[in-house]
């Protein structure tokens, strides 16, 4: 499509007052852009749409709004998608409520790609940091795309475990203008994704991440995916939302357990109970696949997690193995703890420690914590 031909498409996204499900029913009723703006306003008054938008779309004001929007859109280096050409994601063209207007970034053709979404809290556990990243990791391994939201949390952690992937690709999808990056810390992943991956956004340049935005672009991140899968969300997360929205889309729900006792645990505990899926590795979640999917995913040949532990183990020296064995994956222990644990001096402990970090069997957190990372 040449990219004039986007103007009515801007047009109807820039309208105030016009949501994605209203435009979608104006466009299924009208035919195209050019239609609606073409209408009369007696048969836009017989959309039932609210004044202000039938005398807005009437007065074709926001066809010269949409001009100076599609100058931006070229000024940010991205594209435009619309629902009905090929590269549209078939799946979210799909669903009841799939946004009429893409702007894109990246690759385009992972849109159609099958594909995973991993979501969950925020504010997550180490354990459920570490979670995200080994099964987005591990899919990604196995030729599937990893799709969330780019927010802080389990979504950071598994658009980095897809990228670790030698092949790996993920997909970011906003709740802010393509050109936003919000948050500021995911500076430097939305620029990794940006060049293996693809970030989408169905809101304007420039528009600011407001809260009211991301269960909007929720149904995106359920929509696209065969399946989506949460790793920790506290009781009225937006993870559990995504996870809703894919149930009413009928894709796969999968769920990671969490400590009972731990508020972030709450949602995808819930969820199992519920009927969702329970993911303790890669494998529950693509034995779930349909037949032809699970053909089309490459094959790897993976160690098992004693056949990993044992590698692990023989790569420690002997002052390493007794402070790793002294770790867990899920509970940070202080380097004090370790000293008097351990019966090492300090410089010992924390050569040894700098060590292994360095070896990726441990990792350390703010105030001198230490965890092993998951195998």
């Amino acid at each position: 499509m040449h990219s004039d031909d986007y103007i009515g498409w801007l047009a109807l996204a820039l309208t105030p007052g016009l949501g994605a499900r209203t435009a979608g029913k104006l466009l299924r009723e009208f035919g195209s852009p050019d239609a609606i703006f073409n209408a009369s306003l007696t048969a836009l008054e017989g959309q039932r749409l609210p004044a202000a938008v039938a005398q807005a779309l009437h007065s074709r004001r926001p066809l010269s709004d949409a001009a100076k929007e599609l100058a931006q859109v070229r000024a940010a280096g991205c594209r435009l998608l619309t629902w009905d050409e090929p590269e549209y994601p078939t799946r979210l063209r799909e669903t009841y409520d799939p946004p009429p207007l893409l702007y894109v970034r990246g690759n385009i053709e992972l849109l159609n790609r099958h594909m995973i979404s991993v979501v969950g809290a925020r504010r997550p556990t180490p354990y459920g940091n570490q979670m995200a990243e080994r099964l987005s990791r591990d899919l990604a391994d196995r030729g599937l795309v990893i799709s969330s939201g780019l927010a802080r949390g389990i979504d950071a952690s598994a658009h980095k475990g897809a990228l670790s992937s030698a092949a790996g690709a993920t997909i970011g999808v906003l709740g802010c203008g393509i050109d936003v990056v919000y948050p500021k810390e995911n500076k430097k992943i939305f620029e990794q994704i940006e060049q293996r991956g693809a970030i989408i956004s169905e809101f304007p340049i420039g528009t600011f991440p407001a809260p009211q935005n991301f269960p909007i672009r929720n149904r995106i991140i359920a929509g696209m995916a065969l399946g989506v899968v949460v790793v920790e969300g506290a009781q009225y997360s937006g993870s559990l939302i995504t996870a809703r929205l894919a149930m009413e889309f009928g894709r796969e729900v999968f769920g990671v357990p969490g400590h009972v006792t731990q508020p972030s645990s709450f949602g995808p505990n819930q969820l199992i109970k519920q009927g969702a899926k329970l993911v303790t590795g890669w494998e529950d979640i693509v034995e779930e696949l349909p037949t032809p999917v699970r053909a089309e995913l490459m094959p790897v040949e993976s160690a098992s997690h004693e056949e990993r532990a044992a590698l692990v183990e023989g790569s420690l020296g002997p002052t390493e193995r007794p402070l790793y064995g002294l770790l867990s994956v899920d509970e940070a222990q202080h380097v004090d703890e370790l000293v008097e644990l351990s019966g090492l001096t300090s410089s010992e402990v924390l050569a040894a420690l700098f060590d292994m970090e360095l070896k990726g069997v441990i990792r350390q957190l703010p105030g001198k914590q230490f965890l092993k990372v998951l195998l």
